[in-house]
């Protein structure tokens, strides 16, 4: 697209000045619109935001905090040095006609290795976000509420003094953060660690697919959650692991049936703090049961502790790794949740015998993750806005929590019943009458709001021990209070045949 036509569509987004709604705001719609609608198309350049300031005469943070918001969105890819791009994955309204003359032409393209084919499918079973924001979208914090303007000092402080560290830097990370997370995870979470145990990721996803690969063989036994969530399984399945199904019921993981049923599994991934999806803490004595299984077996543990700063009721409790006397148990932890998505930033507390080798296998997979945001993450800790960030979520998130239960016992109490409401970004609730869960959810898609089926996290190959009753999991955290009476009005009607 030639540059003036852009420009004419940037000079176009319709803006009010002296609003009530922040011009960053509307802006970051606007464009959104734009892109949504085809009017900006995938891989297309924005402006520099200086010209881009000059064309809509406003600040330059405007632009900043607009185009912060809708790469963490996923709407735009920007690289320092590059430029911004609206993202090649938001996919457009209309499809795009293929060149004149141009044919599918079978056979051309050489097929994928086994494992190839392997990876690809693997993944074809988690659901990704599509479209705008709306109810009750699930796995999604909060981002409007992110402190973009700090984040974007911090950064650009460190892109004014770059040093050697912007060189090819420690496969771990960044050494100053991993400190930090140490005193953090120590005093949040009861890790007991060292920096030397940290490795960064760039999100948690890369970590679950590091543990699939390296600590496990093409064939080798592996416990899963089911229901569980399915970006696990998936790097599991890539890896060539046989997935057993292991049910969970009100305590947690049934380590009792995986001894019975599989006892020899080499690595088992739990959930333990917030179960994915039923919401349910681990017990005490199964935690101690599954620690004692896996020194026993020799057996690695996983634990995905994915969102455990939002607990509403106590204090955050405390990880299987704080338990872990015998060198077991791998603690994941993600930045996705109490950040920003579009951060890409995780860890991993490794046993002290296992950091080594999860530091090789980094350098392997990217050599490390990038220096910068982990710098600017550090320095985020350090100066407190960290811990202030997760106050002000909390509370937010406890909020819109009590909106949504609130909500269905009003609204939704004889069609449905809430499970375990006192932690994370979502709860499940579960049908009273007779509904099936991807008739509710299509018609709900139609209807404009997101539903997603607890069957959706149920293993294929689980047998009836693994069977949940029906119902929905309903994200909460970033769905605005209109947004959300909108949507349980919406749902009401729609259990009820209206």
């Amino acid at each position: 697209m030639p540059a003036s036509h852009l420009n004419q569509i940037i000079a176009a987004l319709p803006l009010q000045r002296g609003a009530t709604e922040p011009l960053f705001r509307q802006l970051y719609a606007a464009i959104k619109a734009a892109i949504l609608d085809g009017r900006m198309s995938p891989g297309m350049q924005l402006p520099p935001t200086r010209d881009f300031c000059l064309l809509l005469a406003v600040s330059r943070q405007t632009v900043l905090n607009a185009y912060a918001l809708l790469t963490a969105e996923g709407y735009l890819d920007g690289t320092v040095g590059r430029g911004t791009f609206v993202s090649r994955d938001v996919p457009l309204s209309v499809p795009v006609a293929a060149p004149a003359g141009k044919v599918d032409a079978p056979g051309l393209l050489r097929p994928l290795s086994a494992r190839g084919q392997g990876v690809v499918a693997a993944m074809r079973q988690v659901a990704f976000h599509r479209g705008p924001l709306r109810a009750f979208r699930v796995g999604m914090p909060r981002i409007d509420h992110f402190p973009f303007d700090v984040w974007n000092r911090l950064e650009a402080r460190r892109w004014r003094r770059p040093d050697h560290q912007f060189g090819y830097s420690d496969p771990a990370g960044y050494l100053p953060l991993r400190e930090l997370l140490c005193v953090y995870l120590k005093a949040s979470r009861g890790v007991q660690c060292t920096p030397q145990q940290i490795v960064i990721t760039s999100g948690s996803q890369q970590a679950l697919f590091m543990l699939s690969t390296i600590l496990l063989a093409p064939g080798d036994a592996a416990w899963m959650e089911s229901p569980g969530y399915r970006g696990a399984s998936g790097p599991l399945r890539a890896a060539g692991a046989r997935v057993f199904p292991v049910p969970v019921d009100a305590q947690g993981l049934d380590v009792a049936y995986g001894v019975a049923h599989c006892p020899q599994a080499k690595l088992a991934y739990v959930t333990p703090s917030h179960q994915m999806p039923l919401g349910v803490s681990m017990s005490l004595p199964r935690r101690l049961a599954l620690l004692a299984w896996a020194a026993h077996n020799k057996a690695w543990l996983v634990e995905d502790d994915y969102d455990s700063e939002y607990r509403y009721s106590g204090a955050p409790l405390a990880s299987l790794q704080s338990l872990d006397r015998d060198g077991c148990v791998v603690y994941v932890g993600t930045l996705s949740k109490v950040m920003f998505p579009g951060l890409r930033l995780g860890y991993m507390v490794a046993p002290p015998a296992l950091a080594e080798a999860l530091v090789q296998a980094k350098a392997v997979m990217d050599r490390h993750t990038a220096i910068v945001p982990q710098m600017a993450l550090a320095d985020f800790i350090a100066e407190g806005h960290f811990g202030r960030h997760i106050r002000r979520t909390r509370d937010s998130n406890a909020e819109r929590r009590d909106q949504l239960v609130r909500g269905l016992a009003h609204e939704l109490d004889d069609q449905l019943a809430c499970g375990p409401a006192d932690s994370g970004l979502e709860l499940c609730a579960y049908f009273r009458a007779g509904h099936d869960e991807e008739t509710v959810s299509r018609a709900g898609l139609e209807r404009g709001i997101e539903l997603r089926p607890l069957g959706h996290y149920a293993d294929p190959d689980a047998g009836a021990a693994c069977a949940t009753p029906p119902g929905l999991l309903l994200g909460f955290a970033a769905i605005a209070p209109a947004e959300m009476q909108h949507g349980l009005l919406e749902l009401g009607r729609l259990l009820r045949g209206r």
